[in-house]
């Protein structure tokens, strides 16, 4: 089973490399891992994406714990959360498949972002499922490169994933 967890930890340097060291010495592999900036400039949100029973995410969530930066982790499930991933495929598309590439783009509500004489470059943000579907169906026509993000996640309603941070450092 694939686990989500939104992991908040001091934007030092090396922690993305401290957190992914770990979970790969402990031979937990990671599916996806996305890592940015948030509303607070000393905060990073990792969105890790895990696959394990419910015993490995216990032991996976114990191990973030013990790490200094690691402020607080969050599991978020599909339901109260919204994910999404971004991909860029590039597809063949000579003059004469084109107008079949540009169809199946729109279908999909994704975007071209770049063309030439050969290629297209197709921007789609959507869950991994849509992306699946997508290079699928992209499949026929001759892929040539996928580049993927990984999913990022956010809960729904109003709370967010820092709320009574400073009950639990404190």
């Amino acid at each position: 089973m694939k686990h989500t967890l939104a992991v908040l930890a001091l934007n030092k340097p090396g922690v993305l490399a401290r957190i992914s060291g770990l979970l790969s010495r402990r031979v937990y592999n990671i599916e996806s891992i996305a890592a940015g900036y948030t509303e607070e400039p000393d905060i990073t949100r990792i969105t890790i994406v895990v696959k394990g029973d419910d015993r490995e995410l216990d032991q996976i969530v114990k191990q973030l714990s013990k790490l200094v930066d690691v402020v607080k982790i969050q599991e978020l499930y599909s339901i109260d959360s919204i994910e999404r991933e971004l991909a860029l495929i590039k597809v063949k598309a000579d003059a004469a498949r084109r107008s079949d590439i540009v169809d199946i783009v729109e279908i999909f509500r994704a975007n071209i972002v770049d063309i030439n004489k050969e290629t297209v470059v197709i921007e789609l943000t959507g869950d991994e499922e849509k992306i699946n579907a997508l290079c699928t169906v992209l499949e026929d026509h001759g892929i040539v490169e996928i580049v993927r993000t990984g999913k990022v996640a956010i809960g729904r309603g109003p709370g967010a994933a820092r709320d009574d941070l400073e009950e639990e450092c404190g």
